[in-house]
């Protein structure tokens, strides 16, 4: 048995972005948004490519979006490449989702928070060893939380994740080994087979090692 290498661009959009991946990508996201508590019990998986409602911004793609049952978005990124401006990009890419909600006549009060989930591997914060991030609007000196948070930027940095399989504890722990470790591995671990949604993510990956472009 072989798995494909989930961080490449074809296998992270197969496995967390296809129309089989909606209980695989609420699994994901509750495990490193929301340190796996079950806040998404729901999601719908939206075609990424689909053009925004504001004419004249810049065109841009990335490899996953959904609409939560809270009616937020949230988009993914798997980066394997520091390039220029990248946490630039994951910002506008979420500030555009936020703002394209709304049409001619719609109200601001509909506006749902949007969330960006940048997972890269390579290391973006130097200065701090947390492998999972989360940036949201504050006040400057009390840190208070701006209202209704509109905008979440959430950075998972891999190579920052170093347990070994005997050292997982938790569901998140589970599936950033997944990310990091499944091409080194020749058989599903039986600790992970206790999670449904990262068995199948594994037979997404063992299944397409063979059909990738």
């Amino acid at each position: 048995m072989k798995f494909i290498n989930p961080k490449t661009d074809y296998a992270f959009k197969k496995i967390f972005g296809s129309d089989q991946s909606q209980d695989i990508l609420i699994s994901f996201l509750n495990a490193i948004v929301y340190q796996g508590e079950t806040f998404i019990t729901s999601l719908e998986i939206i075609d990424p490519y689909a053009p925004g409602r504001i004419s004249g911004l810049k065109t841009t793609y990335f490899d996953v979006k959904a609409q939560l049952n809270n009616g937020e978005n949230v988009l993914i990124e798997m980066q394997a490449v520091n390039v220029p401006a990248f946490g630039k990009r994951i910002l506008y890419n979420t500030a555009k989702m936020y703002v394209n909600q709304l049409k001619l006549g719609e109200v601001y009060p509909e506006l749902r928070a949007a969330i960006g989930v940048a997972v890269t591997d390579f290391i973006m914060f130097n200065q701090q060893s947390k492998v999972i991030s989360q940036f949201t609007l504050k006040e400057d000196e009390l840190l208070l939380n701006y209202q209704h948070s509109p905008l979440k930027l959430v950075f998972v940095e891999l190579p920052k994740f170093t347990k070994t399989l005997e050292e997982l504890t938790n569901i998140t722990d589970k599936w950033l080994y997944f990310l990091r470790r499944a091409p080194d591995l020749e058989v599903v671990p039986e600790s992970m087979l206790i999670v449904p949604e990262i068995e199948k993510a594994f037979a997404i990956a063992d299944r397409n090692f063979t059909e990738s472009p």
